[in-house]
């Protein structure tokens, strides 16, 4: 059966990277016809493995580095060039995440986002023109203060004194000194792939809708919350920007903010710079059908999540969808404008652990069966 299948599925978490997940569908899909073809396009949607899919889908190379991590303790992160040799890639979790910070010593009055800052130099170094940055999953609450002092600027003191790292330090924040900030990033276009709306300060902001998950108690809430104001008026006042109630500024503990002021960065919705850096509209046109699908499915994947993201392109071109998922939630019927069915791969009642092992395995002998149904 000469067919061309589009597979753009996310990773299915703790069991499969997205690379993975197309190459269990391709040899599920061999097996009932041998001579469709197969195009691989590993997907994400913007958290944690877009670098890894978008290096995947693009041919490019993942490197790795030594940096500061968000308790000022040396961690192992990575950052991703791209295909093109002219794009980098990085993920804030790799050097400030939460997952660094062992749950007893979460705390971010102290926490910093430097090493994100590092690998943003990395970038530099290597010579990119162009930079996505994944802000999901921080242990921070600095509004990016460790990113501007990594990059060379200088956050003082009424002394003229160095800020300490972390969110605690900034109401002490009295002046912005650039003059040894990275001049290249100038040249280059910051692209921020982020999922929130939060604000900077107040109710709905970073302290107090993301604190709480960082180690903030309600005082420390109060406090970071206070401090971040500090900080954005000090930046209104000495550089005239304002961010305070920029929609998506209280990302990643108020990070957001601080790449679109010091880095002039866009905020993204993560799963459309994903289709826009592995070109999969233009893949899909010339496709018959296209496979996606993650871990999990139900009613909440129509908000921005990778299979309903690469339904919305399938549709486009009146291309027929199918999904795969670990689990089937709730409410999937939600979905079927977009994805014309969602098929489960577990095969049978068995523990978590065993359905991640085997979610390869089963995938496959589910694309497998799928196709024979195809084929009729």
């Amino acid at each position: 059966m000469e067919v061309k299948i589009v597979l753009a599925p996310d990773s299915f978490k703790e069991s499969m990277a997205s690379k993975e997940a197309c190459e269990a569908m391709e040899k599920g899909i061999k097996k009932a016809a041998p001579d469709a073809t197969c195009v691989h396009v590993p997907m994400a949607d913007g958290g944690e493995g877009t670098m890894q899919s978008l290096v995947d889908a693009t041919g490019g190379e993942i490197r790795s580095l030594q940096v500061t991590g968000p308790l000022g303790n040396p961690v192992m992160a990575q950052y991703g060039i791209l295909g093109d040799g002219k794009t980098g890639i990085i993920e804030m979790s790799s050097a400030s995440g939460i997952h660094l910070v062992p749950s007893e010593q979460r705390n971010p009055l102290i926490t910093t986002t430097y090493g994100t800052g590092q690998l943003i130099k990395a970038c530099l170094d290597y010579g990119v023109e162009k930079l996505l940055i994944g802000i999901g999953g921080s242990a921070t609450n600095d509004g990016g203060a460790g990113v501007v002092q990594a990059l060379g600027g200088k956050l003082l003191d009424q002394d003229g004194k160095e800020l300490c790292f972390g969110g605690g330090e900034l109401n002490k924040l009295h002046m912005i000194d650039l003059t040894e900030f990275d001049p290249r990033i100038k040249n280059v276009v910051v692209e921020v792939a982020c999922d929130v709306n939060n604000p900077l300060c107040g109710e709905k902001g970073a302290s107090h809708v993301f604190g709480p998950q960082k180690g903030a108690t309600a005082e420390m809430v109060q406090r970071l919350d206070a401090n971040l104001k500090h900080y954005a008026g000090i930046i209104y006042k000495q550089l005239g920007k304002d961010v305070i109630n920029a929609p998506g500024a209280g990302a990643a503990g108020g990070l957001g903010a601080g790449l679109l002021v010091f880095l002039n960065g866009t905020l993204k919705r993560g799963i459309d710079l994903v289709i826009e850096y592995t070109r999969l509209e233009e893949i899909v046109k010339n496709g018959d059908m296209v496979w996606t699908g993650e871990g999990s499915i139900d009613f909440q994947t129509q908000f921005g999540k990778t299979p309903y993201g690469v339904a919305t392109v399938a549709k486009k071109y009146n291309k027929p969808v199918i999904a795969f998922a670990g689990r089937v939630g709730e409410d999937i019927d939600v979905l079927y404008e977009k994805i014309d069915a969602v098929f489960g791969i577990i095969q049978g009642v068995i523990s978590l652990e065993a359905a991640l092992k085997q979610g390869p395995v089963n995938l496959e002998k589910t694309a497998e069966n799928v196709m024979r149904l195809v084929k009729m």
